[in-house]
């Protein structure tokens, strides 16, 4: 770890989305400490809680894959500007009118049967809204998937954001990407074990909620497909030009969506023996088999030592949901997992992650490699050591170049939380900056995309270990701007070290970077600061470990 924030060596050849997320809504305030990893407030992380403040308008179409022109290459997150292209236009619709059918009673076209989770309504049943009920909006995200039997999707999704006045609870309990990391690392270092994976198809709208909603969509008719049209009598219905919706299940969209599905799964589970331990989100044991599972919305990532005990799950799911089975285990959330049994490792990977966030930006690859992800701060010798950095005085950038900052740090965050570290000291000190953007952010953007350009398919290999957190600790003094300094963290898993015997490293399972808030006057209290913050964060790394049955020494 030494100079670790200061000098990239390039990658160290160590997707649901969640922080495990492809875009973040996080913007950071000088309240917090600046960085893409840390435990934030209200826990940055995808089982972060939410309430009435929380935010649902941002921009959902950066969570998919969108759809690339076959003509000009372009990559298309409008479901309107998609069916306007004729080669595109029946492909998309139908995977509208599935979608609507899916939510509805069916869809005759595709014979998709429906989850009765909308319901048309007349103009009687519109009027009949109970007072003082919001009716929210209608929204179309298309999302390409190339690993699902049928990739072109349409999720139509409620907008959560207006509804504020919902009585009941909202958190929803899912996996961390750092507790997946561990339970793989587990799956290595338990001998016999074996992983899967699980999908449930449409598991929110098998979860019925405790009110009913409504929202609207406008009708333009080259929005529904005909046959969704006719199916449902939409011109009838329709008032002042917009279909209006009675919302029965848990639709994507509803704040307490996940809260409810996510209850009525534990109801159903707790009889056969299977539970949520006290304190880690999402993962999940047996009271007497061997056998645990970390949960992500609806996808399972199953340990198991035995066939019998993992179909015991895959049966007992089945009583209640339709499933999607992956006995390879060999993709969890998006991520790619390469397993060698008999060698007892791992290979994580995103492939083609960075050439789609390249497309999205346009952005070309360097004629010159890159291949330090940020431009380091110059070597400083004597007195001139302790000297802080220069203020940044180069031009503010207007609202759109703002935005472009902030996309290429939502587009690139889960890439580095989930494969490549090297690039987080970079992101860091970009976030610190975004919403005061300057073109010297800006060009920092543009050298940290060369760096991916130039580094596109990184891989982080977990081997076997005795399964004993270690955390290495780092800081960097007056390396940040107003006299701020960075802190560091590598944290694998590992055995307890002995003297005189080389340290092995494992790929990491967190890597914490960040600047801290507050000036230090030393790199001594610098040290000090990243050594108490990465301890705090280790006493949760510990907890996941002893809940997942592995109990831990004083960590090294």
């Amino acid at each position: 770890m030494s100079n670790f924030l200061q000098w990239s060596i390039g990658p160290l050849g160590d997707p649901r989305q969640f922080l495990w997320t492809l875009e973040s809504p996080y913007q950071p305030n000088n309240n917090e400490l600046h960085s893409p990893t840390s435990r934030l407030p209200n826990s940055f992380i995808s089982s972060s809680p939410v309430n009435q403040d929380t935010p649902f308008d941002f921009d959902i179409e950066h969570f998919c894959n969108g759809v690339q022109h076959p003509v000009t290459g372009e990559v298309i997150t409008k479901y309107k500007k998609l069916i306007n292209i004729p080669q595109m236009r029946d492909v998309w619709t139908t995977a509208f009118g599935k979608e609507f059918g899916n939510l509805a009673q069916g869809d005759d076209k595709t014979g998709e049967k429906g989850t009765n989770s909308i319901f048309v309504m007349s103009h009687k049943d519109i009027a009949n809204i109970p007072k003082g009920r919001t009716v929210t909006y209608g929204r179309i995200v298309i999302d390409y998937r190339p690993q699902k039997a049928d990739p072109n999707r349409v999720r139509i999704t409620a907008g959560g954001n207006l509804i504020k006045d919902y009585p009941g609870e909202l958190t929803t309990r899912t996996a961390d990407l750092t507790t997946s990391k561990i339970m793989w690392n587990s799956v290595l270092s338990t001998e016999g074990a074996r992983f899967m994976g699980v999908d449930i198809k449409s598991f929110y709208l098998t979860a019925p909620l405790d009110r009913y909603e409504y929202m609207k969509m406008k009708m333009p008719l080259d929005i529904f497909p005909e046959h969704t049209i006719k199916q449902y009598n939409l011109r009838e219905h329709a008032k002042n030009g917009f279909v209006y919706l009675e919302i029965r299940r848990c639709v994507y969209g509803l704040p307490q969506a996940g809260a409810l599905a996510n209850k009525l799964l534990r109801e159903r589970l707790a009889p056969h023996g299977y539970y949520e331990v006290a304190h880690t989100p999402g993962l999940w044991r047996h009271v007497t088999r061997p056998i645990s599972f970390t949960l992500v919305v609806d996808d399972f990532g199953v340990k198991y030592v035995g066939k019998e005990h993992a179909q015991h799950l895959v049966d007992t799911l089945k009583k209640y949901y339709k499933l999607a089975e992956d006995w390879a285990g060999d993709l969890y959330c998006g991520i790619t997992l390469d397993w060698d049994y008999d060698n007892r490792t791992l290979d994580i990977s995103l492939p083609g992650y960075i050439k789609k966030v390249l497309l999205r930006f346009e952005h070309k690859k360097p004629s010159k490699p890159q291949n330090c992800p940020f431009r380091p701060n110059p070597r400083k010798y004597g007195k001139d050591a302790q000297d802080p950095l220069p203020p940044d005085t180069s031009k503010p950038l207007d609202a759109d170049g703002i935005r472009k900052v902030q996309q290429v740090v939502g587009a690139l965050l889960f890439y580095a939380r989930a494969i490549d570290n090297t690039i987080l000291p970079g992101l860091s000190a970009i976030a610190s900056e975004q919403s005061q953007a300057t073109e010297l952010t800006l060009e920092r953007c543009q050298q940290l995309l060369d760096y991916c350009a130039t580094n596109p398919d990184a891989k982080v290999r977990f081997r076997a270990s005795d399964m004993v957190l270690n955390i290495h600790s780092d800081a960097s003094y007056l390396s940040a701007t107003r006299a701020r300094s960075q802190v560091a963290g590598y944290y694998f898993l590992g055995s307890v070290p002995t003297d005189d015997a080389p340290i092995k490293l494992n790929g990491a399972i967190l890597v914490f970077c960040g600047i801290l808030k507050f000036v230090v006057a030393s790199a001594a209290e610098a040290e000090l600061g990243g050594l108490f913050l990465n301890c705090k964060e280790g006493k949760i790394q510990r907890l996941i470990l002893e809940e997942l049955g592995h109990p831990q020494p004083p960590t090294p």
